[in-house]
């Protein structure tokens, strides 16, 4: 059996004591890829993990930051990304259409927040905080093209699924709507391509139009 991680078992390994705190927060997000989401891969095979999403939002996002409705810094964009979901750690993951379990989301992220950034060095703490409390506010240019990708990603998935977490009951295309309004915000073409979404499956069918719930 593999020896358990634990903090003797780390400092047994360095006598930087900085260093030690850095690879106890780099173990401890490894987690981020036992954390399942509801999104289902496009060959429908499984549904993805946290890790999974972080990695296809941020390549999404180099490839579509020309498309963002103000200019961002990208690497700034990144940076958010691949922190904004780690207090899921701890929080787990909230379905986007549950509407009891998002009614305590933000005070369970908050107490993971406080947890799992304070595993790092101070200064890194705080920069990495930060940059999540950045992500969670979406008052900056960068905070809201991040939202943008996060929001995007699962709509691209769902509609290529035919469906996919839109199938669940009790969810209309005004709920879609209201999901997918942050990307419009970031960016005109990402939010004309998501109304055209929205009603190409509204079309075929796989989206309960609002009326229709």
């Amino acid at each position: 059996m593999p020896q358990a991680i634990t903090a003797d078992a780390l400092e047994s390994l360095s006598p930087n004591h900085r260093l030690l705190q850095q690879l106890a927060f780099i173990l401890e997000v490894e987690k981020l890829k036992t954390v399942l989401r509801r999104t289902p891969l496009l060959d429908r095979s499984r549904v993805e993990n946290d890790a999974e999403h972080t990695w296809q939002l941020a390549l999404m996002a180099m490839v579509l930051s020309e498309h963002s409705r103000e200019p961002v810094n990208l690497q700034h964009v990144i940076a958010m990304l691949l922190i904004h979901d780690i207090v899921e750690i701890d929080a787990g993951d909230t379905f986007a259409y549950d509407h009891l379990a998002r009614a305590s989301q933000a005070e369970r992220e908050m107490k993971a927040a406080d947890r799992i950034f304070a595993i790092l060095p101070d200064d890194q703490a705080q920069e990495f905080r930060a940059l999540w409390d950045e992500f969670e506010l979406k008052a900056t240019p960068e905070a809201r093209f991040a939202n943008a990708m996060d929001r995007l990603q699962p709509t691209l998935h769902n509609f290529f699924t035919e469906g996919g977490t839109w199938n669940t009951k009790g969810v209309t295309s005004a709920d879609v709507e209201r999901r997918t309004a942050p990307i419009a915000l970031a960016s005109d073409s990402l939010g004309d391509l998501c109304k055209t979404l929205i009603a190409e499956a509204i079309e075929q069918g796989i989206l309960v139009p609002e009326s229709g719930a």
